[in-house]
């Protein structure tokens, strides 16, 4: 039997999911880097705009950490449809906030736009990632996971491209940037009733409010299988890893390559295209199941590609061709275990294990903040010896995978 059609309209649901997707994350990087390119081109001292840096992206990272259990929550008690439409709705009032922000030129009024946003995507990542498996054929999974982070990371590509863009456009006028962007959340409200209505998964589990105790207990039912387990630690080191190569691209670009805002957003874009092609490809070579043979293989190609960026001297072309080896290297690692997070859980602990994930997730990502603050302000590491850090740090989340996991080495379903 064809699995198409025990699946009627999918495509419609999941085409409108990946454009809502592609919204969400170019409208959070255009808001989060517009800020902090501000930052960087305020009259501050290089130690506290570094540290300011480290601060905006702690800052939309915490809401994952504390929001996210509850995001969980309401992707398995009601309609994940349901919820991402509302929370879109949401996305509308919060850029309005950016923008009188931004209008008025108060820094902590920006940080708390950012901290807001980062609420509204804590809230959205459950339903998102939940309910692929609920609008896709198992065997589409993985390759449905390939368009997901395609289209993220073209999205915060595109984001950051256009935050360069905002900035020099908008100098000394920036509550138009917010205004774009309440539009942008306008239409992203609009994309999301194009997403599938699926019914509520659990609709009589009990509400989860306390992020440390819920999560607790999420991670000790998720050690109980193990390439859950591993998965979920594969996912956190990936956005650490992530976070980490993103706040260190953007400082060595001026600081190194004494790029301008806009040419800052061609480092992003190969980036970005590298681990968009990376997850297509990894995608298509799954082959309708999970490969597991592809997340070492990333770790490696992630690793050696940071070695020539840390290297004194590197020209700009080699190390942008190591950024796209880089970015595609990361694609492979991250969709087979995004696939795992999905598949493996109960239809009803869906939208709990990726509450659960995302907290790790953005745990990972409020370390590199910190990461990034003390490798220039205790190890007065150069930008460039910071990539060595990632690609070691991504080699360890590798290897813990394939040497402690047979199924990662063999490939086996």
């Amino acid at each position: 039997m064809d699995s198409d059609l025990s699946h009627p309209g999918w495509r419609r649901g999941f085409w409108s999911l990946m454009a809502t997707q592609f919204q969400t994350a170019f409208s959070d990087n255009a808001l989060k880097n517009l800020i902090i390119l501000l930052v960087l081109g305020s009259a501050v001292p290089q130690e506290e705009r570094n540290t300011h840096v480290a601060l905006a992206g702690a800052l939309f990272a915490a809401p994952f950490i504390l929001f996210s259990m509850l995001g969980g929550w309401l992707a398995d008690r009601f309609s994940k449809q349901r919820v991402m439409t509302m929370v879109k709705l949401a996305e509308i009032g919060i850029m309005l906030f950016a923008a009188a922000a931004l209008a008025w030129g108060h820094a902590s009024l920006e940080l708390a736009a950012i901290f807001l946003m980062g609420c509204h995507s804590a809230i959205f990542a459950p339903s998102k990632y939940g309910i692929l498996p609920e609008l896709l054929p198992h065997e589409r999974l993985s390759w449905g996971n390939g368009i997901l982070e395609l289209l993220t990371f073209l999205g915060i590509i595109f984001g950051i491209a256009a935050s360069g863009f905002l900035a020099e456009t908008f100098a000394g006028a920036q509550v138009f940037s917010g205004l774009i962007l309440a539009l942008l959340a306008l239409l992203g409200w609009w994309l999301s009733r194009g997403i599938t209505p699926v019914p509520a998964a659990n609709p009589t589990c009990a509400p989860r409010i306390n992020p440390v105790t819920d999560l607790w207990a999420r991670l000790m039912s998720m050690k109980q299988d193990r390439d859950l387990w591993r998965a979920n630690w594969g996912n956190a080191g990936f956005f650490f890893v992530a976070a980490l190569v993103q706040m260190n691209l953007m400082i060595y670009a001026q600081d190194v390559l004494h790029l301008s805002k806009s040419q800052n957003a061609y480092l992003n874009l190969a980036l970005a295209l590298g681990i968009g092609f990376g997850s297509v490809a990894a995608g298509y070579a799954s082959r309708g199941r999970i490969e597991y043979r592809l997340v070492p293989i990333g770790a490696v190609g992630l690793a050696l590609c940071s070695i020539p960026m840390g290297m004194a001297g590197v020209g700009f072309a080699p190390f942008v061709l190591c950024l796209v080896g880089l970015g595609f290297a990361a694609g492979l690692f991250i969709v087979p275990i995004a696939a795992v997070l999905q598949h493996r859980p109960a239809p009803e602990d869906k939208g709990a294990v990726q509450g659960a994930a995302n907290v790790m997730s953005f745990i990972g990502i409020l370390a590199a903040s910190g990461v990034q603050w003390v490798s220039f302000q205790t190890l007065n590491l150069t930008p460039g010896q910071v990539f060595w850090v990632c690609g070691a740090c991504a080699l360890l989340t590798g290897a813990y995978s394939a040497i402690s996991r047979g199924r990662f080495i063999r490939g086996e379903a």
